[in-house]
């Protein structure tokens, strides 16, 4: 598929998306929020996945809002400047969020379906068995 990123490039981008999941949980707590908190919004931005009942296109373009890290660095910043404890977790929440799906493999969406992400294809017919050796 075009626009689907393969090999030692794929791998960089998942890394560093373990990065970002590892700078936001240093950063909360450095920030003293509550991990109670963290653990019962980590899995927020999946209710994006039921925009795929509306179908492949709609799906992609509400998975791709939720899992963007436009909105939850926005997010940070603006609770940042304020200041506000809240815009700060949930920023925080949201990039650690979208850097464990990145370093799962689990790239924005193409709109041909949910397996078309732009870190390859997921699922069954994801990885190539010339990629896997």
């Amino acid at each position: 598929m075009l626009g689907e990123t393969t090999g030692a490039v794929r791998v960089l981008l998942r890394l560093e998306a373990l990065c970002v999941l590892l700078a936001a949980c240093i950063a909360y707590a450095k920030l003293d929020l509550n991990w109670s908190t963290f653990a019962l919004y980590f899995l927020v931005p999946d209710i994006s996945l039921l925009g795929y009942f509306a179908g492949a296109k709609v799906g992609a373009i509400s998975y791709n809002t939720a899992h963007s890290y436009l909105g939850a660095v926005a997010s940070l910043v603006i609770g940042l400047t304020v200041p506000s404890s809240a815009l700060q977790c949930a920023g925080l929440i949201w990039c650690a969020h979208i850097g464990f799906d990145r370093a799962l493999g689990y790239g924005l969406k193409y709109p041909a379906g949910f397996d078309f992400t732009h870190l390859g294809r997921i699922g069954r017919f994801g990885v190539k068995h010339s990629e896997a050796q």
